[in-house]
């Protein structure tokens, strides 16, 4: 066993004895049935969704050396003739690209160089008459299949980070392109390699310099394919626990539901477990990292960058083209690359049959509003300043003031084709009210209530009681009052009174002529 070479099941049997372990072992029986070109695969997912645990999982099952049988025997994975005539049957490699460059870098080596010096060491430890210390990785690999037909299982964790982190052009990037160029691309490569598995967070890129890994099939945030379950928790799963630890799931899915993977609800493992180890629904996602992503990519400030990310912010969801998406968080042309990037680091979701991005869940939503305290002076903090304005206007009924603002978000919102179509109106009002996330649940249209359905209604979270319920009825061509009346009239604020003891009615008619909006705020009391 070396730092690299057949690492053993150690940290899976750690894993499996976790009293929030999640069983993705089935992941193992769809690996075992891909051949030929399928087995080079990428898989890459957001940070914290558990891909390197599912790379502990890989190492335990094929390592030669390990004894994996009654580890895995009381899991989900199927234990069928191929699955048990693969176990613990190959030399496996284990690499954390990551922390092996900033291993290197303290050492002050260069890391491809580093890392392909201790494989070659640990290869040759172990087959000392085929391997020599002039070999290169993949000479060593095709020397010892040539020699005893061993094949290996080769597992590479981060192994985006020189990519995604180090500028474009510079030597370090260019020389782990050539160390993964010479390792997977080499004409032996298929032969010596049983199965090749790369996690990362960012997309291969199919580009001039990058093709050392366009033989990869690849499964991501966006085109998961038949893995879209196999890392992450799945909504059954994520209910299991919270009946187990006695946990809210109502309020566990608010907080962090809402990734889309081939129409699969997935849920991020660490929000999860923390959540359930703490006892407590929260914001868990920054405290593993920092902004810079999200504040380096919204500083580029992309014509209608910033309108489209409050779009989301609000509850609404944009279009988006993820197809040309970058892999690099330097070199981006356009806001379509900046959303698609920002949708594989997890900030937002996306929906792949409707081509829409939206933030998942109120998570994000956190992570948004605290990046936007700690920078106060850029547009989305300012915005949401503008925000807080209209909602305390709604609050103290000056449905002047309200009207008023409403029409400048409504200007600088909504193109001029869009203007006139009824479904701008509802999300000018959400984007509006945007600063309602403090002390209030996701905005609901077409909220079911009495004998109809509210356009939209807010409803206050479970830490602010005192919050009156808001119901917002909207007209076009017609009055603010005529709104209020059918709020009335269809009885909306009668079956609303489980929520909250005050209600606040929100009447709001557009002229679409004038394209004025006209406000009417009444509030009832218990």
């Amino acid at each position: 066993m070396g730092q690299f070479l057949n690492k053993g099941n150690k940290k899976f049997a750690e894993l499996v004895t976790s009293k929030y372990f999640v069983d993705k072992t089935v992941l193992i029986n769809k690996l075992l049935k891909k051949d030929g070109t399928e087995k080079f695969i990428c898989n890459s997912r957001a940070r914290r969704f558990g891909k390197s645990v599912t790379a502990d999982m890989l190492v335990a099952y094929f390592s030669k050396g390990a004894a994996s049988k009654e580890l895995f025997e009381p899991l989900n994975c199927e234990k069928n003739a191929l699955f048990m005539r693969n176990m613990n049957q190959y030399d496996t490699i284990f690499v954390d690209i990551q922390a092996q460059f900033v291993q290197a870098k303290k050492k002050k080596l260069e890391p491809s160089n580093y890392i392909e010096k201790i494989l070659v060491q640990e290869l040759r430890a172990a087959y000392q008459e085929i391997v020599s210390e002039d070999d290169t990785i993949a000479d060593a690999l095709a020397k010892i299949y040539n020699e005893t037909e061993n094949q290996f299982v080769i597992i590479f964790d981060e192994w985006d980070y020189p990519v995604r982190e180090i500028e474009e052009g510079s030597q370090e990037r260019t020389d782990y392109i050539e160390f993964l160029r010479g390792l997977f691309k080499n004409s032996d490569a298929k032969e010596y390699i049983r199965l090749a598995y790369l996690t990362g967070i960012m997309p291969i890129v199919r580009t001039k310099g990058q093709s050392a890994v366009n033989n990869f099939v690849e499964y991501t945030m966006t085109n998961p394919m038949d893995l879209a379950q196999d890392i992450g928790f799945t909504q059954e799963e994520v209910w299991f626990l919270c009946e187990k630890f006695g946990m809210g799931f109502d309020q566990m899915k608010e907080w962090y539901n809402g990734y889309n993977l081939n129409g699969i609800a997935m849920y991020n493992p660490l929000s999860v477990v923390r959540a359930l180890s703490a006892g407590r629904f929260q914001q868990y996602w920054a405290t593993t990292g920092t902004y810079g992503d999200i504040d380096d990519l919204i500083n580029m400030n992309f014509d209608g960058l910033r309108e489209d990310i409050i779009k989301m912010l609000s509850g609404n969801r944009i279009p988006v083209n993820v197809s040309n998406g970058k892999n690099d968080l330097q070199s981006f042309k356009n806001k379509s690359e900046v959303i698609t990037a920002l949708i594989h680091l997890g900030y937002f979701a996306y929906d792949a049959d409707m081509k829409e991005a939206y933030v998942p869940n109120k998570e994000i939503q956190e992570v948004f509003y605290q990046y936007m305290e700690d920078n106060e002076n850029d547009n989305l903090s300012r915005f949401m300043r503008f925000s807080e304005k209209i909602l305390n206007a709604v609050m103290e009924g000056d449905f002047g003031q309200t009207a008023r603002l409403i029409q400048s978000v409504h200007n600088d919102f909504v193109s001029g084709i869009e203007y006139n179509d009824e479904n701008s109106l509802s999300c000018t009002i959400m984007i509006a009210l945007i600063s309602a996330f403090r002390y209030y649940h996701k905005p609901i249209r077409e909220f079911p209530c009495g004998k109809g359905f509210a356009d939209i209604v807010y409803l206050p979270l479970r830490n602010h009681p005192n919050r009156p319920v808001i119901v917002v009825e909207l007209k076009w061509d017609k009055s603010a009052d005529a709104a209020i009346s059918q709020i009335k009239k269809k009885q909306y604020p009668e079956s609303l009174r489980e929520y909250a003891g005050d209600i606040l009615l929100v009447g709001i008619d557009y002229d679409k002529k004038t394209k004025e909006h006209v406000c009417q705020i009444e509030s009832l009391g218990l």
